[in-house]
């Protein structure tokens, strides 16, 4: 007993005296002047990025009051922070406003330097706000805000970010990107503000406006690259020169209270797009869009959305995955609660031929649908292509479906289309509680091929071609849900 008592008195002594040596440097670090963002922080966003299954940085990526459900009060802390700062009252949070480095906001000076100056300064400092002041309208070319930031950063975007309308003014150096936030961990992005790509000359120069014209890219509005522990709320994000809002490369992101207006004929507008991230989360969102409201592809894992608002659009897509022979892996997708409305498609899975990999793991439940072309969708033979797409025997394997509590109206007879690929057929697909009519009443139908599964609880259409679905003659490929009209090119995903 006394050893264990010495060796327990010995370890406090040397945490303590730890503890001690730690405050020491930190105050030499202090008087020395070091607060710039250096090597050290830098070292510590990578181990946050590499540790990926681990808990380091849990404590340091939470905020007071963050609920992974609720969709809470975020601006309450940064409104109390400032009206103290109005009546020059210390706050603990500093504040650095874009007018003070030079910014206009009258929407027609370029404000692009003010901001990447007000940022170099908000990341050097902790607990820092970069305020965007509400009332205004900045004019901002390709900007990259990049990180690692100090502690607990909030973005707050009150007022209005407008890009340059001419394509001809865009930086040849960024032509996929507007506003990048890169590098960042545990920051915060709020405030009520509108982001709005002035996309309407854009897409009059898209391939699928003018067929004279070449396919290619454009700048997404908002892109959250190689991020960890951010969270976005109340943000709106209209017009966008092509996506709205990508989470690429990421960890950990919550998104709520995003809202997303965009014409209905605007050209590959997606609304919200995942793509080689873990952990995002969707949550309350509105979105009004030309191409999918969300999109999720290729390294996409444990994504989950929850009340979302959609239409009109192309609906909520897996995908698509596997073009050009690649390889590609989504797994842990759910959708719970979501009104879809006007669009072309409900929940929509689309790869396709000659790809590899799969999508599994897959849930969507408790979704209404209203005036919608095709409510259910998987397409394994999607061909976005001028030309047509050759018949190939391998594609990305979708399993373990479930599409439960799906209900409303189709504008189309066909109803539900599981369009599976001969060779890798759709297994393990799983339809309950679906109730769909057309709006006159009128009965639908459920075509399958390859797919294969089961039903239970009321389900109508009647799902018999789960148990029974043929292997090549089903569904005939050269037929997709988004064919309107043979003339018409399909959503281009660049």
């Amino acid at each position: 007993m006394e050893l264990g008592g010495t060796r327990t008195r010995g370890s406090r002594t040397m945490l303590f005296l730890v503890l001690v040596l730690m405050m020491i440097m930190a105050a030499a670090k202090a008087a020395s002047g070091e607060g710039d963002v250096g090597d050290h922080d830098h070292e510590q966003f990578l181990k946050l990025w590499t540790e990926r299954d681990g808990d380091i940085g849990k404590d340091y990526l939470n905020w007071d009051g963050d609920e992974e459900e609720e969709d809470g009060d975020d601006d309450e802390e940064l409104e109390q922070v400032m009206s103290s700062a109005a009546k020059c009252r210390p706050t603990g949070r500093n504040v650095v406003n874009v007018d003070s480095f030079g910014a206009a906001g009258d929407g027609c000076s370029d404000d692009t330097e003010a901001f990447l100056d007000a940022w170099k300064k908000a990341c050097s400092l902790n607990n820092a706000v970069f305020l965007v002041p509400g009332g205004r309208r900045y004019k901002v070319g390709a900007a990259r805000f990049i990180g690692p930031c100090k502690n607990r950063m909030i973005i707050q975007i009150q007022g209005t970010i407008v890009a340059p309308e001419e394509p001809s003014e865009w930086d040849p150096k960024s032509p996929r990107l507007w506003l990048l936030f890169s590098g960042l961990s545990g920051v915060r992005i709020q405030g009520g503000g509108v982001i709005d790509g002035s996309g309407s000359k854009w897409w009059a120069n898209s391939c699928k406006i003018d067929r004279s014209k070449p396919c290619k890219g454009a700048p997404t509005a908002l892109t959250i690259d190689s991020c960890r522990g951010v969270r976005i709320h109340n943000l709106h994000l209209q017009n966008a020169q092509q996506m709205h809002l990508t989470v690429s490369r990421s960890r950990d992101i919550r998104l709520a209270g995003i809202h997303v207006d965009s014409p209905e004929d605007s050209p590959n507008t997606d609304g919200i797009h995942v793509a080689d991230s873990t952990a995002v989360t969707i949550l309350s969102s509105r979105i009004s869009t030309g191409d999918d409201c969300i999109s999720i592809s290729n390294g996409s894992f444990a994504v989950k959305m929850k009340g979302i608002d959609c239409g009109p659009g192309h609906g909520i897509s897996i995908g698509s995955l596997g073009q050009g022979g690649t390889f590609a892996a989504v797994e842990a997708v759910s959708l719970d609660g979501a009104w879809i409305h006007g669009a072309m498609n409900g929940v929509r899975i689309k790869t396709w031929q000659g790809g590899a990999g799969y999508v599994r793991n897959v849930r969507f439940a408790n979704v209404v649908v209203d005036d919608v072309d095709h409510p259910i969708v998987i397409d394994q033979f999607y061909c976005d292509s001028r030309n047509p797409c050759h018949n190939q025997t391998s594609n990305v394997k979708v399993s373990n479906v479930m599409y439960r509590n799906i209900t409303g109206t189709s504008r189309r007879a066909e109803a539900i289309r599981l369009a599976c690929s001969d060779a890798v057929p759709c297994v393990d697909i799983v339809l309950s509680d679906i109730n769909l009519l057309r709006e006159d009443g009128a009965e639908v139908e459920m075509v399958c091929n390859c797919a294969m599964g089961f039903d239970y609880g009321r389900v109508r259409p009647a799902a018999d071609c789960l148990r029974t679905s043929p292997c090549g003659g089903g569904v005939s490929p050269d037929v997709h849900p988004d064919d309107e009209d043979d003339d018409k090119i399909r959503h281009t995903e660049l």
